[in-house]
């Protein structure tokens, strides 16, 4: 048996061809609407004071599109990452910014990839319903910075558990 989803109208396994800027025009006119609430100076003051824009993310997840990844049945619409992708172009083609919103949209796939029932159960509807955020991520290394290519930090298999030998120097949301 084949580990393939086959989505509907290709027949053949593979998802249908849909060109992004013609994709879910519905969810692209929710999200532009939405966007039209947070113009230019919002953003400003947001980078001038160097705050997180809670106003912006909390007005997303009230409406739905950064739970589009999460299924249904831990109160996400279980929509496809293309569905996903929509939401952060139509963003940014907005003029605000998606960077609070795309580690929030995509960090629970961890969780539906390697978490137990139990974990799925216990977070994801929080995820959905913003009252979890899971945002921090650690990335800068005393002698690499953010080069992604240069981390020396690894995570090594002991036994039932793993050993993360390394060093992080900031953690940001």
């Amino acid at each position: 048996m084949s580990n393939r989803t086959d989505f509907a109208g290709s027949g053949a396994g593979e998802p249908p061809h849909i060109p992004m800027a013609e994709s879910y025009p519905e969810i692209r006119e929710g999200v532009r609407n939405l966007c039209a609430q947070f113009p230019g100076e919002y953003w400003r003051e947001k980078d001038r004071e160097r705050h997180y824009p809670a106003e912006f993310v909390a007005a997303l997840t009230e409406a739905g599109y950064l739970a589009a990844l999460i299924p249904e049945m831990y109160g996400g619409s279980g929509l496809p990452i293309s569905a996903a992708v929509a939401i952060l172009e139509e963003i940014h083609r907005s003029g605000c910014n998606g960077a609070a919103c795309h580690a929030q949209m995509y960090v629970m796939g961890t969780v539906l990839r390697h978490g137990s029932a139990d974990q799925k159960q216990r977070y994801l509807p929080s995820i959905a319903s913003g009252k979890l955020r899971l945002q921090a991520f650690g990335v800068t290394e005393p002698n690499t910075g953010s080069d992604t290519t240069q981390l020396r930090t690894m995570a090594v298999r002991d036994g039932d558990g793993y050993v993360v030998n390394g060093q992080k120097i900031w953690s940001s949301r």
